[in-house]
């Protein structure tokens, strides 16, 4: 086996149904080297586990979190969608086939929902991400991303 394989059997893929404080930190390390704009609280972690269409995967390595992924399912008049949301890797476990090797555990989880469309954003700077993505099957669709953050409730 190679270095590659020699990690990643040493992994351990799993959806996310609870957590200690010491998890929780990891979780919080882990979505910061996603964006330093996270600000997680464990009720919002929690939110996302009690939620029966979000599907929160987790990698473990010796015990540490080091990678996660979110499927999250919805239904709309075109049909099943899924969304992946927030696939991150610590930067230090980069480079190992753990984003693969996670996004192939994702989609045999996905498939079980069936039939069904992914879809995912990435930024461009995240080269490798996206090729990855490439590579899995995804095709860059022609459109526009809109957001809006709402902070309160504004209609009764």
């Amino acid at each position: 086996m190679n270095t590659s394989s020699d990690f990643l059997v040493r992994c351990e893929f799993s959806e996310l149904s609870s957590f200690s404080q010491t998890e929780f930190d990891q979780f919080c390390n882990l979505m910061s080297a996603l964006s330093r704009r996270c600000v997680l609280t464990q009720e919002m972690l929690q939110a996302v586990i009690d939620c029966p269409d979000s599907h929160l995967y987790v990698v473990r390595h010796k015990g540490t979190i080091v990678a996660c992924a979110t499927l999250c399912l919805f239904a709309s008049p075109t049909g099943r969608k899924a969304s992946v949301e927030d696939v991150v890797v610590l930067p230090e476990f980069q480079g190992l086939g753990l984003g693969r090797a996670l996004m192939d555990y994702l989609l045999e989880r996905a498939a079980s929902f069936a039939p069904i469309t992914l879809q995912l954003t990435s930024r461009p700077s995240r080269i490798a991400a996206n090729a990855l993505y490439r590579k899995l099957g995804f095709l860059p669709k022609e459109t526009n991303f809109y957001t809006m953050k709402i902070e309160e409730k504004r209609y009764d």
